[in-house]
């Protein structure tokens, strides 16, 4: 639980591992993911590393599986996933995975390549078969030259429109028509065709280019095939319709047949005899039903391939990317002169040093060697990553953190207070019984079925967002029940359980007769005792004055939690001070600043109790009044400008209480004098033991090591002595080391740290008042909805008004649900976190570490599944 609030104690270590045995023991400390692999070759090419050939290798069964994966998607198959993460398989099991990868690889793509094939005959039968069909009606509605009774010629005139008459004339030319007739010649014009099939949408296109490329002596009939044919090469259907073009000589021949080449129209061989079409029809007939029989048989041992695989196909995606892992990181590592050992460098968490041994001798175990593995700790200067252990209900609050910035090493860690601040603050925000009821319901029912929601791995980011914060969502739904309670605020209504504390002296025509009545606290209205939880159900029937005492109300509550939780922000860094021994930081920084916060800010807060305890409606003493009580705002700001209060107010005085006036210029001038004292202490010091430093006399040594370790160890006396820490124990400090500074950097630095915590201590404590403003506006949002929306259901009688309420309601739901529960919740949540990340983190977190990333087969692969989903 100590790596919750603080960072966990990490160490470098150095490794040791038999050639044999580095594979084994880096799996088991995959399945651990404990441990952080430092790069021992940073300039050498990654294709120059020694276990380059592997993980190509693995790069081409991970292709093939890819490979296999789509096709069984493509014909819906559902792939076996039991949740299991088999181990990674030791590396002379890569070639019978490579074979096994290879043979379906390989029978898949010939099946797909004869099925491709047969489909394309099937497809050019399909056409060949419409064409038969087409065109025999094309050739049985010809109009012969000669004389032919009229119901013959109307005929072709309604099938024929005026553009192909013009197309007639141009072709048979007007001497063929006239001496046709006229009876001249009795023959038929010998005319020559070609027939085929087009895409529908080139149909046009293809019409206009014949008719220009062949000035008009072409004569083209097409009818649309009405049921889509499949594309053999996609899959896709496409629309097609079959076209014959009628020409005279071999000129026009080469000319059409150029034009369809170019608007890829497939043409076909027609028989210009009838008997002969219809032979030819029948035997396409025949082997269309063979193509058919042999697709079946195709595509029955496609599906029976896909589904023999589609039952290990995770398995071996897991395994693969598995080793690929394993070979990647040991490429990370460094050969020894004698290439028999391995060297790597990681960074390991103190705790998890026993367990992490004990995996590498498993390692060793499994892999037949003899010789065990050795972890040494070794000492550095470098900054250790963080790492801070959560469970399934900490890991979203650590991931609010987190996206500021990551905590420096050993730094406080702000996830454990935020688990309660961060929904009280948006409860306070949020506050309605209704609302948070419904919040937390939905919280509550991902957190009970949070492992069948998880095992669904939905790729919807909004739904991963909303499941991955359940926790959250339930405590805010949970805390905004108990605001709301307090506020007595339900669907903007109130519930009366224990009994208003006021009472109605007016008889029943004044009441009825009067919109704005008055009841004295002072006098039997009032019971003189207050509603026991939260507040009285009265102010709901108060419409003229119920917004003004609520908006004091929450006014005061919002500084009052601002000034406790910036408090609270400050006494944590105290605890970054103490364990990193940084007194200075202490005296010079933690001191006044909580002197400056307390003298100020935290008076006015207890300014506001002090009113509502001293003051009140029923005070004997006319100083004590409700109408004497003096305005916090305003005694707040005289305090600061050191202005006299005007005490010209009869019986009431501007003072709460004896000696304030002189109390409050001390606390004024002490609070000022903080200001250079933050400013100047710290860099005055620094200076002064710079100097110190620098006039001591070098103390003689010797060692065994040389001068370097001497010269470090009259170093780090030196900084000591200047009220600054050795290197080794400034890590994680929150970079707040000024060792290797100028002072006028330092100076600098001083100086933006104290006017940002001056300024923002007055900008943060009216920054809390977000709390009052979002509060008020979603009391009002919710008053309104009631009032414009459901109160006009209720208004209804008789059965019309049950059929009115059911449709008002719904009404009214959707647009709680969607603008008061949603809408409303984003807005504060947004602003919840802008209080943590600038009000509260700002007065203790540095936020400059980086994460801990161990190598970890689990987060490894799930990364891969989600990229590969993308």
């Amino acid at each position: 639980m100590g790596s919750l609030f603080r960072s966990e104690e990490m160490s470098l270590c150095q490794l040791f591992l038999q050639s044999e045995a580095a594979y084994a023991c880096v799996s088991e400390l995959g399945e651990l993911g404990l441990v952080q692999f430092r790069d021992l070759n940073p300039d050498v090419n990654a294709f120059q590393r020694k276990f380059v050939n592997e993980v190509r290798r693995c790069d081409e069964m991970e292709r093939k599986l890819r490979y296999l994966e789509k096709e069984i998607k493509k014909d819906g198959i559902p792939m076996l996933d039991t949740g299991e993460s088999p181990e990674a398989p030791q590396p002379r099991e890569m070639i019978d995975l490579e074979a096994t990868f290879e043979k379906l690889e390989n029978e898949l793509r010939e099946v797909n390549q004869n099925a491709e094939a047969l489909k394309r005959n099937y497809l050019e039968l399909t056409e060949l078969k419409h064409i038969l069909r087409k065109t025999q009606v094309f050739f049985d509605e010809a109009v012969p030259t000669g004389n032919v009774p009229n119901k013959t010629r109307n005929r072709y005139q309604q099938m024929a429109d005026s553009h192909r008459e013009e197309e007639q004339v141009n072709l048979l030319g007007e001497e063929g028509i006239r001496a046709g007739g006229a009876g001249a010649q009795g023959q038929n014009l010998k005319l020559g065709f070609v027939a085929g099939v087009i895409l529908r949408e080139r149909l046009p296109a293809f019409e206009r280019m014949l008719w220009r490329a062949c000035r008009g002596n072409v004569f083209l009939r097409q009818a649309m095939i009405e049921d889509p044919l499949e594309d053999p090469s996609t899959g896709d259907k496409v629309y097609k319709s079959v076209f014959i073009i009628f020409f005279q000589g071999d000129q026009l021949k080469t000319r059409v047949k150029k034009i369809c080449e170019g608007f890829r129209a497939t043409l076909y061989p027609c028989p210009e005899a009838p008997t002969d079409r219809r032979e030819m029809a029948m035997g396409v007939m025949t082997r269309i039903e063979d193509l058919h029989t042999v697709l079946g048989q195709t595509q029955d041992h496609r599906h029976r391939v896909l589904v023999a695989a589609a039952k290990n196909l995770k398995n071996w995606f897991v395994k693969v990317r598995k080793i690929k892992a394993i070979y990647h990181t040991l490429n990370l590592f460094n050969l020894d002169v004698t290439q028999k050992c391995l060297i790597a460098e990681c960074w390991v968490p103190l705790l998890d040093f026993e367990t992490i041994q004990i995996a590498l001798r498993r390692g060793t175990e499994r892999s037949g060697s003899s010789v065990p593995p050795i972890l040494n700790r070794m000492e550095t200067f470098e900054d250790p990553p963080t790492y801070n252990r959560t469970n399934k209900f900490t890991h979203a609050f650590q991931a609010l953190i987190n996206a500021y910035g990551v905590a420096s090493y050993r730094e406080m860690n702000p996830a454990p207070y935020t688990i309660i601040t961060f929904p009280f603050l948006f409860a306070v925000m949020f506050g309605d019984l209704g609302h948070g009821t419904i919040m937390a319901l939905f919280g509550l029912w991902m957190v009970l079925k949070e492992k069948p929601l998880a095992a669904k791995k939905s790729d919807n980011e909004i739904w991963n967002i909303f499941f991955g914060g359940r926790y959250i969502i339930f405590l805010m739904g949970v805390f905004s029940m108990y605001t709301g309670f307090v506020y007595n605020d339900i669907f903007s209504k109130s519930l009366n359980l224990f009994g208003s504390a006021w009472s109605i002296n007016y008889n029943t025509s004044t009441v009825m007769g009067n919109k704005a009545l008055q009841l004295n606290p002072k006098g039997l209205d009032y019971a003189q005792t207050p509603y026991p939880i939260g507040l009285d159900p009265v102010w709901q029937v108060a419409p003229l004055n119920k917004i003004i005492f609520q908006n004091a109300y929450k006014m005061k509550i919002s500084i009052i939690f601002g000034v406790i939780h910036m408090l609270f922000g400050v006494f944590v860094g105290l605890f970054n001070h103490r364990y990193f021994k940084n007194k200075m930081a202490i005296y010079c920084e933690f001191i006044p600043q909580v002197i400056f916060l307390v003298f100020l800010f935290f008076y006015m807060t207890l300014l506001m109790f002090i009113k509502w305890v001293k003051y009140s409606a029923s005070s004997e003493q006319v100083v004590y009044s409700a109408g004497c009580a003096p305005s916090i705002l305003i005694t707040f700001i005289n305090m600061v400008l050191f202005k006299a209060p005007d005490e010209n107010n009869g019986d009431c005085s501007p003072f709460m209480f004896a000696g304030q006036q002189g109390l409050q210029k001390f606390l004024v001038i002490i609070a000022l004098l903080c200001v250079p004292w933050m400013l100047l202490a710290k860099p005055i010091l620094i200076m002064r033991g710079r100097k110190e430093a620098a006039h001591q006399p070098i103390a003689p040594y010797s060692n065994e090591n040389g001068d370097a370790d001497g010269l470090n160890q009259h170093n780090n006396a030196a900084a000591t002595q200047g009220g600054q820490q050795p290197p080794a124990q400034q890590q994680g400090g929150g970079g707040h080391g000024h060792d290797n500074e100028e002072m006028s950097e330092i100076f600098i630095h001083q100086g933006i740290h104290t006017i940002e915590y001056v300024l923002g201590s007055v900008s943060h404590t009216a920054s809390y008042l977000r709390l009052w403003a979002l509060s008020l506006a979603h009391a009002q949002l919710a008053e309104v909805l009631w009032n414009m929306v459901l109160q006009n259901g209720l208004k209804q009688d008789g059965w019309i008004g049950g059929i009115a309420l059911w449709a008002v309601f719904a009404f009214w739901a959707v647009l709680t649900v969607g603008i008061l529960v949603l809408m409303e919740g984003l807005s504060a949540f947004l602003h919840t976190l802008r209080l943590h990340w600038v009000e509260f983190q700002s007065k203790f977190y540095a936020g400059l570490g980086y994460a801990f990333q161990p190598f970890s087969f689990e987060v490894i692969l799930e990364s891969s599944s989600s990229s590969s989903e993308d």
